[in-house]
């Protein structure tokens, strides 16, 4: 009865999260993360504080294991077999491999700052290489043009020449610290985050010289790329004794946890997909987290980037991969930006809740919206419409509109936006999508997933565990040290809480989508109107 821990370095906190051989979570430990906004458009997170919060959490369900149990060997209920690792995928870590220091903050995934330069290579005619070979768009959301102006503008304090410079995401930066850091860290990453850089050939599963060249990344900064699954090392985090009023769990955390094999690593959204058990090409699911994340299992070739769409590598099984699926496997990709984040402004920015929670019940309170419409694109929208220059906008407000129709408006948006993309999706793909599997902290309302379902005109399932991203880590991980034999297995313990089917008639659906259409169209390019 081994356990099994997952790290999830997610947006906006850190979880370690335990898992056991039923694939359910049995303990969490969680750190909530700074953000930090310097400019209007910038987001930035402090690697350290990162690192520090998996620690935290690490001693502290660490630490709740060992008094479970005995932990003088691995051989009883509370060992722990394996350690996965789950991340925010897009954000750029600079540091010095040398030192382990950090040399700037991280530029986090939402961060816009790169759009001129995006603007620029899309002018000077890169776009049809960029998306032949990394299935990407040109856009600030991805990883190499946040390394481009860190060379340019970070003040990094190492040349580019330095062998200690390092670029990489989040799950890089955990595994190095995680497996010793400056003493011997294991520097790597795994295809499903390689290929959010704009630096992957998807085809090779390699570093592209052409696309380190273009962005101007030199490629002894970046880490190896191995295997989603696979041993990356072994965990080495030492007492654990400098957690400040955690100090005192450092010694029995670490008899658990150090030496166990760090064992998967996946980007958030396809651990997500892995953890929904989306084995089979045509399975899709859909988290609502920050922002909102489609994403549909493309086979094991890689796909033609469809209009609107990208291309993920959703996996690499490598060696564990078993005859029935093979070992790598693709992803037709939406994304959303902000979902989540609207209900934050909502709370943070108007003041109209006071907590993420009553969006939901304020929401239903009413049975429309009253016209009103909401296109979230605080930060320009992602998926189909790729335009870093849109902004928020909210239409159709009448004397009658108030607190719950602008909350309903929002929850509206949500199921909108995904619309957008499995519209995209059933529009591009040979294996059009037929039902969602739904996860994320806003699946747990029931209307947002009765709306999904109204527009995208199939059954959404919200499973017994909302934590599909923990999960996907926990059970690859545990797939290669033998807690679980077969993909197989791990589907027969996929079980759907609620089914959600289409009750509104299609032609009312369709007009109420319309007018969302509309509206997202009067809030494209606004930014650059505006510099105009």
């Amino acid at each position: 009865m081994a356990k099994v821990v997952a790290i999830d370095a997610g947006t906006t906190g850190v979880r370690a999260l335990v898992v056991d051989e039923q694939a359910r979570v049995v303990d969490v430990a969680y750190r909530e993360l700074t953000q930090h906004f310097p400019q209007p458009g910038w987001v930035e997170h402090d690697p350290s504080e990162i690192w520090e919060a998996v620690r935290a959490t690490l001693a502290e369900v660490g630490d709740r294991l060992a008094q479970a149990g005995p932990h003088d060997g691995r051989d009883h209920d509370n060992a722990v077999a394996s350690i996965g690792i789950t991340n925010q995928r897009e954000t750029l870590v600079a540091f010095d491999r040398r030192t382990g220091r950090p040399l700037h903050r991280a530029i986090v995934w939402k961060d816009r700052r790169t759009a001129p330069l995006c603007a620029r290579l899309r002018e000077d005619g890169y776009l049809p290489f960029v998306r032949a070979t990394t299935g990407l768009v040109l856009d600030p959301y991805f990883s190499a043009t946040k390394a481009a102006w860190l060379l340019e503008h970070g003040d990094l304090a190492l040349a580019p020449d330095d062998p200690n410079l390092s670029f990489c995401t989040v799950d890089t930066w955990v595994l190095w610290n995680l497996t010793g850091g400056p003493a011997g860290g294991t520097y790597a990453t795994d295809p499903s985050n390689a290929s959010r850089t704009l630096l992957l050939d998807t085809a090779s599963l390699a570093w592209s010289p052409e696309l380190c060249e273009l962005f101007g990344v030199p490629a002894h900064t970046l880490p190896e790329v191995r295997p989603s699954a696979g041993r990356f090392g072994t965990a080495a985090l030492g007492d654990l004794g400098d957690l400040g009023d955690l100090g005192a769990l450092g010694p029995a955390a670490s008899s658990v946890l150090d030496g166990v094999p760090v064992s998967a690593i996946l980007g958030d959204q396809q651990a997500a997909l892995f953890g929904q058990a989306c084995f089979e090409p045509g399975m899709v699911k859909v988290t609502y987290g920050t922002g909102s994340f489609a994403l549909a299992h493309a086979g094991p070739t890689r796909p033609p980037p469809p209009d609107g769409l990208i291309v993920s590598v959703a996996w690499d099984l490598g060696e564990h991969a078993d005859p029935a699926h093979g070992p790598v496997a693709y992803a037709l990709e939406g994304s959303a930006f902000v979902s989540g984040a609207a209900i934050q402004w909502l709370r943070d920015g108007l003041g109209i809740i006071s907590s993420a929670a009553e969006v939901g019940p304020l929401a239903e309170s009413v049975p429309d919206s009253g016209g009103v419409t909401f296109v979230p694109a605080l930060t320009g929208l992602g998926s189909p419409q790729w335009d870093p220059e849109a902004r928020g906008i909210i239409t159709g407000l009448t004397r009658g509109a108030g607190r719950a129709q602008l909350a309903r408006a929002c929850v509206e948006a949500m199921a909108f936006q995904v619309r957008d993309m499995t519209d995209a999706m059933a529009a591009a793909s040979s294996f059009p999508p037929s039902a969602l599997r739904a996860d994320g902290g806003a699946a747990a309302m029931n209307l947002l997933l009765e709306l999904q379902a109204e527009q995208s005109r199939m059954p959404v399932s919200r499973p017994r565990a909302l934590e599909s991203t923990a999960l996907g880590a926990a059970t690859l991980a545990g797939l290669v040290e033998g807690v679980w034999s077969s993909l197989d297995e791990l589907a027969a313990l996929w079980a759907a809480d609620t089914v959600f089917e289409p009750q509104l008639p299609v032609e009312l659906a369709d007009a109420t989508y319309a007018v969302w259409g509309r509206a997202v169209e009067k809030s494209r390019g606004w930014a650059a109107t505006e510099r105009a």
